[in-house]
Parts: structure tokens; C-alpha cells; sequence
């Protein structure tokens, strides 16, 4: 069963985090807390949205993470998938497939055009199962970042 977070599924989703970025070899970057998340997701204007995987059992099997973007070449908004992560012992049981089904959903009921996200190179096995999904990678782009002092020395500029 797939819904819509809630306040009691945080410290889950957090530990969620954690894990993934372990698994992709990030765990040192991961900064945000439990207050931060949930903050972001059940705040006063919450700036992103999360989807859970539901066991059988009631435990969380997964989450997609999102927020929402908007295409100035097609004049809509769209959703950027910011985090998928399936536990690794509940993996093979469609939860990753239906958490991205309810996205695209969502794109289709809203009128959303795009349903978007990254991965990194090193995550064959994850690419191969976007792929199956119809998902294409734009081979033309590159994602750009700036954190930390680059982050702090650009905004002086001009100061």
C-alpha cells in the first residue's frame, strides 16, 4: 500500500535516509535531523512531500521523497524525485515500482508534464531498474551543485 506520509512516519523516513546514503557511499554528508525533516514535509509551508511503502505488517517498507518544479518550455509544473529508497529485505515486492507509479499519477491528475530525477552512475543495478520502468537518462545534461564556502563565496559577490 502506498500513502501519503505522516508526522509518526518521520524518524522511519529518517532512518530510511541514513541508510540509503550509506548505501551509496554518502553517509558523512547527511546532515539533516528529524526536526529538519520534519519541518520540510509538516511545517507551516511545507516545501517537499513523501510517499511510504506499507507492509503487510504495517512497517514501512520504503519512501519517495518529492518536490515540485516547473518546465518554462512546457508552462507547467512537474516533480522532482528527490529520494526512492526499498528496504533492502522487503526489495523485489513492487514497492519502488508503486511508489513511482503514485508520482506519475500524481503528475497525471495535477497536470504535471515531467516526472524527474538523478542517479548516480554507480548504481547499475538501480539505473537498470528505472530503465524497465521507460525511464530514459538526458544524455545531454548535467547536474550542477554548490554548497558549503563555493555556496557562501558566490552569494558575496557583488556585496
Amino acid at each position: 500500500m502506498i500513502r501519503t506520509a505522516q508526522p509518526a512516519d518521520v524518524p522511519e523516513v529518517h532512518r530510511m535516509i541514513l541508510a540509503l546514503a550509506e548505501h551509496q557511499g554518502y553517509r558523512h554528508e547527511v546532515r539533516a535531523t528529524e526536526e529538519q525533516l520534519r519541518e520540510a514535509l509538516f511545517g507551516a509551508a511545507p516545501a517537499v512531500h513523501a510517499f511510504v511503502a506499507v507492509d503487510e505488517d504495517g512497517a514501512l517498507a520504503g519512501f519517495a521523497l518529492w518536490f515540485l518544479t516547473y518546465s518554462t518550455w512546457r508552462g507547467v509544473h512537474g516533480i522532482y524525485l528527490e529520494d526512492l529508497y526499498v528496504d533492502p529485505a522487503r526489495r523485489g515486492g513492487g514497492h519502488g515500482k508503486a511508489l513511482i507509479a503514485a508520482l506519475a499519477r500524481t503528475c497525471t491528475e495535477r497536470g504535471y508534464q515531467r516526472l524527474e530525477w538523478s542517479v548516480l552512475d554507480k548504481l547499475v543495478p538501480t539505473i537498470a531498474f528505472y530503465r524497465s520502468l521507460g525511464a530514459r537518462p538526458l544524455e545531454d545534461s548535467k547536474v550542477f551543485r554548490l554548497t558549503d564556502a563555493e555556496l557562501e563565496e558566490l552569494a558575496a559577490y557583488g556585496q
